[in-house]
């Protein structure tokens, strides 16, 4: 046991860094041994330490690492929650549960729009285009609550990729013809070119007021303006393959400058 090392982490994420202690996620406390138990407590600072254990330690005052990233991966309606709270520019979303949905969705949305399963959904995977009534009443049938969302006329969106508030990566996503989702596993394409350094301020903004520690943030531009769509603390890393970039070097980077 390492025991001179500084930091501690449960999460394997940070493996590759020198200075840190990875001991993992064990699924009974009496899975670690007594000399690891130990410095579980005497720590006060421990990254990424999984849902298991994360919010018993914060409940013991500890600081963790990433901040805002369990409770919001993969939680539509917590993200936009936040965005809505903070104000930070989202397209228009609304939950509907209880009864007459679809009659209260058209009194507030003109078609068409988007619908999401709000929960657990990644890869473009769950979310429809709603052109009609019979398109509204499939997904309905089959969704509680109802995560409808505003349609905006984009053919491309730029992830931006930030770890401890610095951008890491980021990469322009085109749909592929005949395809409004973005996603890479739907076939977008990727490109590095003519990314604004604006976006990129935005896409800080927006990391440091949610608190999100590592992100992926996929952010669209309309009329001028910036929005973004999604966290993902989950992200695909098919746009770092494709630049030549492996997210170990990122950590490595990050630790040497002394971010993390």
């Amino acid at each position: 046991m390492e025991s001179s090392k500084s930091i501690l982490s449960l999460g394997k994420r940070m493996r590759c860094c020198t200075s840190i202690l990875c001991l993992g996620v064990k699924p009974n406390w009496q899975d670690y041994s007594s000399e690891e138990q130990n410095l579980i407590r005497q720590a006060e600072k421990i990254y990424y330490p999984s849902r298991l254990y994360e919010g018993l330690l914060q409940s013991l005052g500890k600081e963790t690492f990433p901040r805002n990233y369990y409770g919001f991966m993969g939680n539509k309606i917590r993200q936009t929650a936040l965005f809505q709270l903070l104000d930070i520019p989202h397209p228009e979303t609304r939950l509907y549960y209880g009864r007459r949905r679809a009659e209260r969705i058209l009194g507030h949305f003109s078609y068409p729009f988007v619908a999401k399963k709000p929960l657990g959904s990644s890869k473009g995977e769950h979310v429809w285009l709603i052109r009609s009534e019979r398109e509204l009443d499939d997904y309905l049938a089959q969704h509680r609550p109802a995560y409808i969302q505003e349609y905006l006329p984009i053919d491309r969106d730029l992830r931006v990729v930030l770890i401890a508030g610095r951008v890491v990566h980021a990469y322009w996503r085109t749909a592929a013809p005949g395809e409004f989702r973005n996603n890479v596993s739907r076939g977008s394409t990727i490109s590095y070119d003519n990314i604004a350094a604006e976006a990129l301020r935005f896409a800080e903004d927006v990391a440091v007021r949610c608190r999100f520690d590592e992100v992926g943030l996929d952010i669209a531009r309309v009329d001028e303006r910036y929005y973004v769509i999604e966290a993902n603390m989950v992200y695909g890393l098919e746009g770092f393959r494709q630049a030549g970039l492996h997210l170990q070097d990122v950590f490595r980077q990050l630790e040497s400058d002394g971010v993390l």
